[in-house]
């Protein structure tokens, strides 16, 4: 089903609403990391001990390197994810916007070159010539 271009201007007006309500957000992914250490004498060395762990990290690019952030706390965890989990929904909005506007274009160029069409097809006077010049 096509849509009118007035119901893909409201989808663009409610995906822009929606990415005003945003909360707080960074780009990552956070990952766990554990496992045994390099003290040999430590409980983690044991038979069926499953290690240190897990610590949590969240990695990220800025300027073109890789930055990772551990956390201190199970509270400062939490608000990571929360984070993520929001930026992923602002990747979601914005490429759904995206691809509204995108529609829209479409749309546009569509009436525009129908209308234009119609102008061309509109029958010109046309003068007489006299013979007798």
């Amino acid at each position: 089903m096509r849509l009118s271009l007035a119901d893909l201007e409201q989808q663009r007006s409610t995906l822009q609403s929606r990415l005003a309500d945003l909360g707080d957000f960074r780009a990552g992914s956070i990952t766990g990391t554990g496992g045994k250490c390099g003290n040999p004498g430590c409980h983690c060395h044991q038979a069926n001990d499953p290690g240190h762990g897990p610590y949590y990290r969240l990695t990220r690019k800025v300027e073109g390197r890789t930055v990772t952030e551990t956390f201190s706390t199970d509270a400062a965890l939490r608000k990571a994810q929360r984070e993520v989990e929001e930026y992923h929904r602002f990747r979601r909005l914005s490429q759904e916007l995206l691809d509204v506007n995108e529609q829209i274009c479409r749309l546009r160029t569509n009436l525009t070159e129908q209308s234009a069409g119609e102008k061309k097809k509109r029958s010109k006077r046309f003068r007489k010539k006299s013979r007798g010049s």
